[in-house]
């Protein structure tokens, strides 16, 4: 039972504990590690999103779990944690794309874009009657030949990586980029690796009816999701190159 003395920082989005944190802020990231896993991957020649959409129940459609969101033509955004919150993030970040278009003709840098929505996540943390969004984002895009990839946090903190993992697996997703990540990857290694980690995370059950990915090249910096066979050729690709290594082990 929690000491009635600590009650009131609990429950109040406004109020610091005596030791300087938010426990309405640290509860928001507890429902973001609950959601399923997302992977973002930068190399040289674009962005890579891929998430896990594996369902509880064998009747719910997994083509009704959205969790790959196209926000402009050169950005997109994988979301883990609560799906609703996610939504309404999705939506601002979109409004502001719109927005920066429309003003200055341009469309909006991924960097600002993040920005944008870490501010509105961050006025979420001080002010009464509001909870925190229970939901990270990680936004990646090209803009102006350079791709980018950020991972947003429900206190309004906002962190840039080559490769970053939100949800339930991201320790063991981490783990696998910190020792396979390597900065000239192509596409479709960035790609192989994005779906080792998923596989990792996941107790080895990755096909391509549970996980979805989407790229953006900087050749032509356009959002395209890839269709199922395309994710299961990748998969099969891997499986072939780790039964050529069992081969190579066991003939040794």
């Amino acid at each position: 039972m929690q000491p009635l003395q600590n009650a009131g920082y609990d429950r109040a989005i406004t109020v610091f504990s005596p030791d300087g944190r938010l426990f309405q802020v640290e509860y928001a990231r507890e429902a973001v590690k609950r959601g399923t896993t997302s992977v973002g991957i930068k190399c040289p020649e674009g962005i890579i999103l891929a998430v896990d959409k594996r369902t509880t129940s064998p009747l719910v459609e997994s083509k009704s779990i959205e969790k790959l969101f196209k926000i402009d033509e050169h950005v997109g955004s994988a979301t883990s944690g609560l799906v609703a919150d996610a939504r309404a993030l999705v939506e601002r970040a979109r409004v502001e794309a719109q927005i920066n278009k429309i003003t200055y003709s341009e469309p909006i840098s991924v960097e600002t874009l993040s920005k944008k929505l870490c501010d509105m996540l961050q006025l979420y943390t001080q002010n009464g009657g509001v909870r925190p969004f229970g939901s990270s984002l990680i936004v990646g895009g090209v803009y102006n030949d350079k791709c980018r990839l950020f991972e947003t946090d429900p206190s309004g903190a906002l962190i840039e990586y080559k490769a970053t993992a939100i949800g339930a697996g991201r320790m063991q997703v981490m783990d696998v980029f910190e020792n396979n990540y390597k900065e000239g990857m192509t596409i479709d290694d960035s790609i192989e690796l994005a779906l080792t980690a998923i596989n990792e995370a996941t107790d080895h059950e990755t096909s391509s009816n549970n996980v979805e990915i989407a790229v953006i090249t900087k050749e032509n910096p356009a959002y395209s999701k890839l269709t199922e066979e395309e994710v299961q050729k990748y998969i099969d690709n891997i499986v072939a190159k780790n039964d050529k290594k069992s081969e190579e082990v066991e003939n040794e």
